[in-house]
C-alpha cells in the first residue's frame, strides 16, 4: 500500500469518526430527537441495500427485481434466532446478522445458478417472480408467523452499532469489487463473450456477485428486523425491490458513493415531506422524473467520489492561481 492510499484511508476513517461524533453530540444536546435518529438508522439500512444491489445491477450489469426477497430472508432468520434466545445481547444480535446473511447468500446461489443464464428483461422477470415466491412461502409457513408476521423481536436501536456495521459492510463490498474478483465481474459486464474467450468462468463470477449481493441484503434485513421489532411479509413485496433499484439508478449504476448518496437522499426527502402528506408522493415522483430527464446516468454516473481526486484538484487550482499571480506581477 502506497503512502498516498494509506493517507486517504486514514483521512476517510477520521471523517467518518467526526461524522459520528457530530451526530452523537447533536443527540446528546437534544438537537436531534428520537425521530431523526430513527431516520438515520433507516438511512444506514438503505445504504447497505442500495450498495449491495449495485453489485448486481451496476458492476455485473444485470437487472434484478428480487432484492427485497433476500432482505426478508435475513429479517426472518434474525428474528427467529432472536426469539430462540440461544445467545443473548449484542453477541446474539451479531450472530443473527451473520446467519441472516449466510442463509440469504445460500438461497441467492440456488436462485442465481439457473436465473443468471438469462439476461435483460427475462432475468428481471424471473428474479421478480422468485422474490414474490419467497414472500408467499413466508406467509404460508406457521413458524414464520404466517400473514401476521413476527412480533416481539428484541430491538437493537443503538445508532453507533448500526453505523459501524454499515461502514464495515460498504467497505467490504467496495474492497471485493475493486479486487481481482471485482475487475473480473466488470469485464463480464463490458463484454461477456470476450471475457469467456479469455478464460473467465462467467457463470462462477456472475453467481459470486449475485451471492455477495444477497448476503448483504440479508444483513440489512436482519438489522431492519431488530430495528423495528415487528416484521411482516407484505413489507418485503416487489415495491420494496423497486425502491432499492431506484436508489441505485438515481445514484448511478456502478458507483458505490452514488448509491450511498442516493440512498441517503431518497430516505430523508420523503420523511421531510411528511408535513405535506397529501402531496408528498407527488413531489417525490416529480423529483425522480426531473432527475431522469436531466441526469439519466444518475448523480455520479459510474464515477466515484474520491478524496484523492478532490485533493489533487484543490492543489492544481492553487498552482494555477499562483502561476497567474506570478504572471501578473512579472
Amino acid at each position: 500500500m502506497t503512502r498516498q492510499k494509506r493517507g486517504i484511508y486514514i483521512l476517510t476513517i477520521i471523517l467518518l469518526a467526526l461524522l459520528y461524533l457530530l451526530i452523537f453530540s447533536l443527540n446528546k444536546f437534544n438537537i436531534l430527537n428520537k425521530y431523526f435518529l430513527s431516520v438515520l438508522r433507516l438511512v444506514c439500512i438503505n445504504i447497505i441495500l442500495a450498495v449491495s444491489l449495485n453489485i448486481t445491477v451496476g458492476n455485473l450489469g444485470q437487472i434484478t427485481l428480487g432484492h427485497a426477497g433476500f432482505m426478508s430472508i435475513g429479517a426472518y432468520t434474525a428474528a427467529l434466532f432472536s426469539q430462540a434466545e440461544l445467545v443473548p445481547g449484542i453477541p446474539g444480535y451479531l450472530i443473527g446478522l451473520i446467519l441472516g446473511g449466510i442463509l440469504a447468500c445460500i438461497i441467492g446461489i440456488g436462485i442465481g445458478i439457473p436465473a443468471l443464464r438469462l439476461k435483460g428483461d427475462y432475468l428481471a422477470i424471473v428474479t421478480l417472480a422468485f422474490g414474490e415466491i419467497i414472500r408467499v412461502l413466508i406467509e404460508y409457513f406457521k413458524f414464520t408467523g404466517g400473514a401476521q408476521g413476527i412480533s416481539g423481536i428484541s430491538k437493537m436501536q443503538n445508532f453507533g452499532i448500526i453505523y459501524l456495521i454499515t461502514i464495515i459492510s460498504v467497505a467490504a463490498m467496495y474492497s471485493v469489487m475493486t479486487s481481482r474478483y471485482g475487475r473480473t465481474v466488470l469485464a463480464i459486464r463490458e463484454d461477456e463473450i470476450a471475457a469467456e474467450s479469455s478464460g473467465i468462468n462467467a457463470t462462477y463470477y456472475k453467481t459470486f456477485a449475485f451471492a455477495l449481493s444477497a448476503f448483504f441484503a440479508g444483513v440489512a434485513g436482519a438489522i431492519y428486523a431488530h430495528n423495528i421489532g415487528v416484521i411482516g411479509a407484505k413489507v418485503f413485496d416487489y415495491n420494496r425491490s423497486f425502491d432499492i433499484l431506484v436508489m441505485v439508478v438515481l445514484g448511478g449504476m456502478g458507483s458505490f458513493t452514488g448509491a450511498v448518496l442516493s440512498a441517503t437522499v431518497l430516505t430523508v426527502i420523503p420523511e421531510f415531506l411528511r408535513q405535506f402528506a397529501d402531496y408528498r408522493m407527488i413531489i417525490y415522483s416529480i423529483v425522480l422524473i426531473l432527475m431522469m430527464i436531466f441526469r439519466p446516468e444518475g448523480l455520479l454516473g459510474r464515477k466515484e467520489f474520491s478524496l484523492t481526486g478532490l485533493v489533487k484538484s484543490t492543489l492544481n487550482n492553487k498552482e494555477k492561481t499562483l502561476k497567474k499571480k506570478r504572471g501578473e506581477t512579472s
